[in-house]
């Protein structure tokens, strides 16, 4: 027992010090960056710029070690840097030669050398970073020469002697100086780069000589110094100073421009960032040049507000680059902080789990008795569990394949209907011509045909999921197979406006592929694509071959897929939430499955439609243990997808039907069974088709008397669609019939709570129909002759449909304005919010009489009422229902009751 708490012991301590000690830090590239001095603002900048850009690079770590100006000091650094074998090592010389052999050495350990701003002797070093010392002084000699008119006398005040930029400045402007004779250097003072070091030789200097036209100076602080020395004896407006570095702010050279001490400064970058990009580079083994030149500008009154606002840009884009990266490390640092406390946590979680076990063992050993039942329990308890997750596992897969079923018998069901349609129609002509009916029989064709894909569909799943699919893979042309399949959906392309293009590529490409298999796998898609694409939309098939591979893109111009169901697309029974139309969900996924089987691969991506792109392998080494057959032969499509050779000129018309008969709006999106249904309907009434889009637009057009609508519509629903009708004061009186493939309860339910009147479901008979389109009609009829019957007592009723509260305003608008001669039908229809054509139909389907008709009864109603019961004269009694000719009123009054108004006021 004593032995077993000292292991335990050992353990937390272990667990403590592995938890404490953290996550190892990632591997880090060490960057070691040996600067000359940092007493100037130009050498500042260059850390500053070094930082930020290593900052970027969080697998960088950036040291800067400062010599202070002293040869011996930076070649110590140096040494330090070799002896921690940094990854790379960036110099700005102080001098040029005494520096050279302490970077030789650097090269020799095979640290790569990055040497920036100052050269050194030779070309022992990996890179070079900086301007073009030897331009510089060029171009302060062609600006002099630029602004100069005659003869110019300059003053040349240099930098540190033994450093390079001092002698290529120098070598540049004489050079360039020596072209034009009228300028000279008159006098040269060398400094070393501050402005203390030259203030008294010049100022000695100008007290003996004629004022000097320009002074350059090798860098802004001496020109600053130069500057200081000619204001101290009043010359500042004679002598034009120009210096070199350009830094940006208060104290730096674009300032001292803008503030006229300086006639112009040259842009020195200093190459901080630039140089921590290459060390970047080297490190990743990428290749780079050996010299980096930095390009420069002459920055004058010209130029210096645009350079200011650049930089003050920069600057700002700088410090919100610090800014943000200060809080990514202080976002690290919690991270790290909470890591830790999470690992501490999870130590004591560990702890407290040992801890439990090591109690429950001394538990079992002192309650040896219990121990049996507390195994038996455990086991109970697991069992417990794996059923439970069994009937939860069962469950779900229950409610997929029950949901797979009725998608499935949705599909059924459609093509059920057209098939027993159209023998119905047959059975109804037994001794006539068949020429008439070569649509119903193509129908059957089709729709047979549909019905047996969709049984290989579900055959081919059950295949699948057993494993007992047998890929037999055939030498093919992939240009010619395909082809056959594009051209048997020609003419449905032809049919639904759509453009099908074909790119074959190279026509003799071969692969080996179970041609059964890949005929199913391109139909599906095909189908598909025409399936989700809109009238005069476009559907493309392109064929590609790379070295090792042929690819297949189908790509239309449907509604696409969401970009989150990309994943799950393929999976058994998904359908895309976007997909209103009845499908089983099994063809993408046999299609996967297929591929797969070739060793292939299927994607799918989304914009401004679907591509689905089929990649198959070239050769047939990928085919192990199974038989290759190398003989082409023909193949005959199992998936044909011809339309009916026989297709009607045009739609069936309204032929020889009285004018009053009923109109029957038909919403559904299935062509073909629309086509049915007006062919057997024309005969008895006007018949008007929508595909679903229009449904709405279409019942407000033509206000029917008798709506038929499928529940499957392309945008809105049938259930929506009712519901909308049904609540529009317009609509609400068209008896509505339900036609759909949907037979449960909740369907039906949710139908008849949106206003449906009737619901039929698929297949159907149409006698079925036609009876419950009469059945609405007689219904609707009793509802007018009920209306027409009893006009008097409507407006005093408790109202409790949309049709009895239209007819409650209707007559509270009439009894209101009654006596206004000239209130029109226009008034009228603008009072209830609807058309004037809407306001007639819709009375005339509720009354059976024109709205004009109506208005006259009720005036001529109210007039009756009054010579019965009030002391009024005719002419009052006109003028009060609102005639404006008592003569008039008499004449319409006898007409109307068959007796004149004196007989019966009399």
């Amino acid at each position: 027992m004593r032995s077993l708490i000292k292991l335990s012991l050992r353990i937390f301590i272990c667990l403590i010090i592995v938890s404490c000690s953290g996550e190892k830090e990632a591997d880090k590239y060490k960057i070691g960056f040996s600067q000359a001095m940092t007493t100037d603002n130009w050498r500042k900048e260059m850390n500053k710029s070094m930082r930020v850009e290593a900052s970027m690079h969080p697998d960088l770590e950036l040291e800067i070690k400062d010599a202070g100006n002293h040869i011996a000091k930076q070649i110590t650094q140096i040494d330090d840097f070799i002896q921690e074998k940094v990854d790379v090592l960036i110099v700005s010389p102080i001098q040029s030669i005494p520096i050279t052999p302490v970077i030789e050495k650097a090269m020799n350990a095979g640290i790569p050398v990055i040497v920036i701003d100052r050269k050194i002797e030779g070309r022992n070093f990996t890179a070079y970073v900086g301007a073009n010392n030897i331009e510089i002084g060029r171009n302060a000699a062609k600006y002099i020469i630029s602004h100069s008119e005659n003869e110019a006398t300059i003053i040349e005040i240099t930098g540190q002697e033994g450093s390079s930029p001092a002698h290529e400045r120098s070598i540049g402007f004489k050079n360039t100086l020596d072209s034009v004779p009228e300028l000279q250097i008159t006098y040269s003072i060398k400094g070393d780069w501050e402005k203390a070091s030259i203030k008294d030789r010049l100022s000695s200097l100008l007290d003996t000589v004629k004022t000097p036209d320009y002074i350059f100076c090798h860098n802004d602080r001496m020109a600053m110094g130069a500057w200081e020395v000619a204001r101290s004896k009043s010359l500042e407006d004679d002598i034009k100073i120009i210096g070199v570095d350009g830094l940006f702010g208060p104290n730096g050279g674009i300032q001292m421009v803008k503030d006229g001490l300086l006639d112009a400064t040259l842009l020195y970058p200093t190459g901080g960032a630039e140089a921590i990009k290459m060390a970047s580079d080297l490190i990743q083994g990428e290749n780079i040049n050996k010299y980096n030149i930095l390009r420069t500008v002459v920055i004058d009154s010209v130029n210096v507000d645009i350079m200011q606002n650049q930089f003050d840009k920069m600057n700002q884009q700088q410090n919100d680059i610090e800014q943000q990266q200060a809080v990514i490390d202080e976002q690290i640092e919690t991270y790290n902080s909470q890591s830790a406390l999470i690992r501490i946590m999870i130590v004591l979680l560990l702890l407290l789990l040992f801890l439990t076990g090591w109690s429950i063992y001394l538990v079992v050993r002192i309650k040896k008795s219990k121990r049996e039942l507390e195994i038996n329990n455990k086991k109970i308890i697991v069992q417990r569990n794996q059923i439970e997750n069994f009937a939860e596992k069962l469950k779900v897969s229950n409610e997929s394949k029950i949901n797979f079923f009725t998608a499935l018998s949705h599909e059924f069901k459609t093509p059920l209907t057209l098939i027993t349609s159209s023998i119905e129609s047959i059975a109804d002509r037994p001794n006539k011509e068949l020429k008439g009916i070569s649509h119903e029989t193509n129908l059957i064709i089709n729709n047979s045909r549909r019905l047996l894909r969709l049984i290989n569909e579900l055959l081919d799943f059950r295949k699948l999921e057993n494993g007992t699919y047998n890929i037999k893979p055939v030498k093919t042309r992939i240009v010619p197979f395909l082809k056959n399949i594009v051209d048997d959906f020609r003419s449905e392309a032809v049919k639904r406006s759509v453009k099908l293009n074909f790119c074959p590529g190279n026509e003799d490409m071969e692969v080996y592929i179970d041609r059964d298999m890949m005929d199913k796998v391109f139909f599906n898609i095909l189908s598909n694509a025409f399936k989700f694409t809109p009238k005069n939309g476009n559907i493309l098939v392109a064929v590609n071959e790379s070295e090792n591979e042929v690819s297949i893109i189908f790509k239309d111009s449907g509604i696409g897929i969401p970009k989150e169901e990309f994943k799950r697309i393929f999976d058994p029974y998904m359908q895309g939430s976007n997909n209103l139309k009845p499908s089983s969900g099994l063809g993408l996924f046999i299609s996967k499955q297929f591929v797969e089987l070739h060793e292939g691969s299927i994607s799918v991506s989304s914009h401004q439609g679907a591509e689905f792109k089929i990649s198959i392998p070239k050769g047939k080494a990928h085919f192990k243990d199974v038989d290759v057959s190398e003989i082409e032969t023909d193949f005959q499509s199992s998936t044909s997808y011809k339309l009916p050779e026989t297709i009607p000129a045009e739609e069936p018309g309204n032929v020889a039907l009285d004018k009053n008969a009923e109109t029957v709006l038909i919403i559904e999106d299935n062509t073909d069974l629309s086509y049915v249904l007006k062919k057997k309907l024309s005969t008895d009434y006007h018949v008007y088709l929508s595909d679903g889009t229009d449904g709405i637009e279409k019942a407000l057009e033509i206000i029917p008397d008798v709506i038929i609508c499928d529940l499957n519509l392309p945008t809105k629903n049938g259930f929506e669609i009712c519901g909308e009708l049904k609540s529009d004061l317009r609509t609400s009186h068209i008896p509505t019939i339900i036609l759909t493939a949907l037979d449960d309860k909740e369907s039906r339910l949710k139908a008849l709570k949106a206003g449906a009147d009737t619901y039929i479901t698929k297949p159907f008979n149409y006698e079925i129909l036609r009876e419950s389109l009469k059945s609405a009609l007689y219904n609707r009829e009793k509802l007018r002759y009920y209306y027409t019957n009893r006009i008097d007592e409507v407006k005093d009723e408790h109202f409790e449909n949309a049709e009895q509260n239209f007819l409650k305003d209707l007559n509270a608008f009439i009894d209101e304005n009654l006596r206004d001669p000239d209130f029109s039908v226009e008034e009228l229809a603008g009072k209830l919010n609807i058309s004037r054509v809407q306001l007639y139909r819709k009375v005339k389907a509720l009354l059976g009489i024109s709205i004009s008709e109506y208005i006259s009864a009720q005036r001529l109603n109210k007039a009756r009422n009054l010579l019965q019961q009030s002391d009024m004269n005719i002419s009052e009694i006109a003028y009060e229902v609102g005639y404006s000719s008592p003569g008039y009123f008499s004449t319409s009054f006898k007409n109307k009751y068959g007796i004149s108004p004196k007989q019966l006021k009399s």
